[in-house]
């Protein structure tokens, strides 16, 4: 009995001895006190990211990522509250300025000018500024020369492509005479092997060779002598698919230069970091000069908003001078945009200069004088405040005004302002993208206080985003209805397919040419309805006028 109670007492010790040991073990390695501080740094990151969601995850991922350096990258993802990234996104576009401190930043203008050029021309299943057309249009502005090969079809090729006739694929080739920091003589291939509108940069000129995988066809020239096969085109070791040279191998060609192009090609230009230097204010003075002033709004992308600022003034409000047979007067113009806090967030100024022959003076002064600047703006509030000032007589006239800026949401059908113009027309290759009332590769001059004569013609522009597109077609959807409307009825009425416009995808514009003879003089409206047969949504704008 006494050595039963031994063992009972023996055992029941391994017993707590092993339940220590448990809990000291489990104690040992137990997460050390610094979980607490880990878990605040992961609720301080989840903050940060939750910050960085909307606009300046968008700003980062939807409109620089082809020109901010990896070192700016990194810097802006550090930053925790909105005013430092607000303060980094201004000072971003200022070390691109080209003039320091000047009240107009036209690296940034241009740069949003070609994101919405791209948009519009170089768009499939995809947005055009994330097509590798509208890449390289953004990064480096239109190419000096184009071969144009969009339909594909038969094709000779060059010596340095082994030469022989084939059929390919739609292909374009674009040749920068020179690219700073790449080199002279840049030339790029883009090719549409899908056939559905999507051009890619290919690194392979072989690759829009339609015939490339048909036995016997498109033979290159020393294929049809028999002096070399179509299956050594897939034996090179770098990866091209073109036959043997003619001449011996370009320096174009070859796979180091190449492969160092391609490498150069995308990657973010140099900045040079230069210091800011102090804003320029004004002090703006009573209305003494009559003016008109309208806004309009093109998306570029869901966070940024190209705001056309049209001015217009009247002739005979102006003074001039007789100057050798030449009527001459000078209008200065100034304009500045503030955020509701107050922050300055655009500025611009110019002085138009109006030189007229006497002998036409008398019909001159009749008409109006039109000047524009296009600001790239976030969508939001702003107060638009501009100021005139005629040179010769002194006289100076300013206005204020609130501007609401739209915000274009993904996936919702969404359309720009509807633009009345007394003057569209397309612009030669040169003038695209660039100057004043320049949309794209259009001239769009807004008629600001939307009167127009009997002798001139009606001009309709606007831009529809977010369509839907077809997978199968790749093409939108889409009915579009235009009605003029007199006293509440309609006088005149069209319509047509989106699918049958230039360059429909998810973007398209609509532009429209009308004489106005067969009006009668009035007020009107016209007003335009989209609708989306696949995501089954619509849009519709409307804008009046007169007609004298």
């Amino acid at each position: 009995m006494y050595e039963w109670g031994q063992r009972y007492r023996a055992m029941a010790l391994l017993a707590v001895a092993a339940v220590l040991g448990s809990l000291i073990a489990t104690s040992l390695h137990a997460s050390p006190p610094k979980e607490k501080v880990s878990k605040q740094e992961r609720r301080r990151q989840k903050a940060i990211q939750k910050e960085m969601e909307s606009p300046y995850k968008k700003w980062l991922s939807d409109e620089v990522p082809y020109i901010i350096a990896d070192e700016e990258r990194a810097a802006f993802k550090k930053l925790s509250t909105d005013d430092e990234r607000e303060q980094f996104i201004e000072q971003f576009w200022e070390r691109r300025n080209p003039n320091p401190g000047s009240p107009e930043n036209e690296f940034k203008e241009e740069y949003y000018r070609r994101i919405a050029y791209a948009n519009e021309h170089y768009a499939s299943g995809i947005p055009g500024w994330k097509a590798d057309r509208g890449r390289i249009y953004i990064m480096y502005g239109p190419a000096d020369e184009i071969e144009d090969h969009s339909m594909g079809g038969s094709y000779l090729r060059p010596p340095e492509e082994g030469g022989g006739q084939t059929s390919t694929y739609p292909f374009e080739q674009w040749r920068y005479r020179y690219i700073e920091g790449i080199g002279s003589n840049i030339i790029l291939e883009f090719v549409d092997p899908t056939m559905t509108g999507e051009f890619h940069l290919t690194m392979d000129p072989g690759e829009k060779d339609a015939l490339l995988h048909v036995p016997n066809a498109g033979l290159t020239q020393m294929e049809a002598m028999g002096m070399a096969s179509k299956r050594d085109r897939f034996t090179r070791t770098d990866g091209m698919t073109i036959g043997t040279p003619l001449g011996g191998e370009s320096a174009s060609m070859n796979e180091f230069s190449r492969l160092d192009l391609y490498a150069k090609i995308f990657k973010p230009p140099s900045v040079k970091f230069k210091d800011l230097r102090a804003v320029v204010t004004s002090r703006l003075t009573a209305q003494l000069l009559p003016f008109d002033v309208r806004t309009d709004f093109m998306r570029v992308t869901e966070e940024s908003v190209l705001t056309p600022v049209t001015i217009q003034a009247a002739n005979r409000d102006l003074q001039f001078e007789n100057k050798e047979g030449v009527m001459h007067a000078v209008l200065d113009i100034f304009g500045q945009i503030t955020s509701l806090g107050g922050r300055i967030v655009s500025t611009f100024e110019d002085a138009v200069v109006l030189d007229v022959p006497e002998n036409d003076f008398q019909r001159y002064v009749d008409r109006k004088s039109v000047y524009q600047k296009v600001v790239p703006l976030r969508p939001g509030r702003y107060k638009l405040t501009v100021v005139l000032k005629d040179d010769l007589s002194g006289h100076m006239g300013s206005l204020e005004l609130g501007i609401q800026v739209p915000r274009f949401v993904e996936e919702q059908l969404a359309s720009s302002s509807l633009i009345l113009a007394d003057l569209i027309q397309p612009l030669p290759t040169a003038q695209v993208g660039s100057g004043p009332f320049v949309i794209g590769g259009t001239k769009v001059r807004p008629s600001v206080n939307q009167q127009f004569t009997r002798d001139q013609n009606l001009g309709i522009y606007m831009q529809v985003y977010n369509l839907a597109v077809d997978p199968q077609t790749h093409r939108p959807s889409a009915d579009i209805q235009y009605e003029i409307i007199k006293d509440g009825k309609p006088v005149l009425s069209q319509t047509e397919q989106a699918a049958k416009l230039a360059n429909a995808s998810q973007q398209v514009t609509l532009q429209k040419t009308m004489p106005l003879k067969a009006l009668q003089p009035g007020k009107y409206s016209v007003q335009i309805k989209v609708t989306d047969n696949i995501k089954t949504q619509s849009v519709s704008r409307s804008a009046s006028f007169e007609l004298r």
